[in-house]
């Protein structure tokens, strides 16, 4: 493993990195993706071995350029342009008709594929120089927590050719994931992009908002019950007392942080801002795994607007464990 800088020569290598079958980590505004190129059923193959992630659930590819949207999905409809107009960049996932020349590995089988264009200026550009479009999931051990710091790459990776050192995120949720259909849209991953937004731009457009799915087959990544868990355990509850006499951690949506009870407390937004509490969401928890306390305790925020996906991950976090 090696650490790459943000200037162009860094970005130079790790692009030609990923033109050679090599895996990259890089920011994204939303978490650390592990990035290799689509095209190369053997680079991807080495993501699924890295993260050690189950082949039933796929990948999402990353352009730089729309024009690349055809290269991938063979139906790019009026309404997929326009949500790539107002959306693009940024954390919203389409999953469209794939291209024949997307292989199975990348779409589990599945036949769609999951595209987006993000929002970060080191994303773009390592994809503009790559010369290809990269499949990048989170660049995390599969089911673990999502990294939003270079630093939590390195935790838990050790088999990646480079790593650039991006500092933290700035959304810290993973994109919101979509289908597009003939006159209807559904959110299959929630995330900062909210089926609200969504109506906003297409009010003629039926949104149908994040419910769990049924299929066999994940038609988008992060729907597992069981994800993005730290390696203690993680409760979700507003009654704290009943852990009196115990060593946990707590992680409270708002306020100053003066609770009484827990050895380590971490607020996610004082002034109780959602998209404050995403960003920092991931970045509480690692410092919470890290952190010398037996379990932790998360506080449920309401379940509106980005809330709905601050409290899927929680949920997904903490399932093991009993919730209230």
């Amino acid at each position: 493993m090696a650490y790459l800088g943000v200037d162009i020569e860094s970005m130079k290598i790790a692009a030609e990195a990923i033109r050679e079958g090599k895996l990259v980590s890089f920011p994204t505004e939303t978490v650390y993706g592990l990035g290799a190129d689509a095209f190369n059923p053997e680079a991807v193959a080495r993501i699924f071995q890295e993260k050690e992630r189950p082949s039933f659930d796929p990948l999402i590819v990353h352009i730089s350029d729309i024009a690349q949207l055809y290269k991938l999905s063979r139906s790019v409809s009026s309404v997929v342009l326009r949500l790539a107009e107002h959306f693009w960049p940024g954390p919203l996932t389409m999953v469209l008709p794939k291209q024949p020349e997307v292989h199975d590995i990348v779409t589990s089988g599945l036949d769609t594929v999951a595209v987006r264009m993000p929002n970060h200026p080191i994303a773009l550009q390592l994809i503009s120089l790559s010369g290809t479009v990269i499949a990048a999931p989170s660049a995390n051990k599969f089911g673990q927590l999502s990294p939003t710091h270079h630093r939590h790459v390195t935790k838990q990776l050790k088999g990646v050719d480079y790593v650039i050192q991006g500092g933290y995120t700035s959304v810290g949720i993973e994109s919101s994931v979509v289908s597009v259909e003939e006159g209807r849209i559904q959110i299959l991953r929630p995330g900062a992009v909210t089926a609200a937004d969504i109506r906003a731009v297409l009010p003629e457009i039926e949104v149908v908002d994040f419910t769990k799915p049924v299929e066999d087959h994940l038609p988008s990544p992060g729907l597992l019950d069981s994800h993005y868990s730290p390696k203690k355990p993680l409760y979700i509850t507003n009654s704290i007392g009943q852990f009196a006499g115990e060593r946990f951690g707590y992680i409270a949506f708002s306020g100053d942080g003066a609770v009484e009870g827990p050895a380590v407390v971490r607020v996610l937004s004082k002034r109780g801002n959602y998209a404050e509490a995403a960003t920092n969401l991931f970045g509480a928890l690692h410092d919470m795994e890290e952190s010398d306390v037996d379990f932790i305790v998360a506080e449920p925020i309401k379940e509106e607007g980005i809330g709905i996906a601050i409290m899927d991950r929680l949920k997904k976090a903490a399932f093991k464990y009993k919730t209230e």
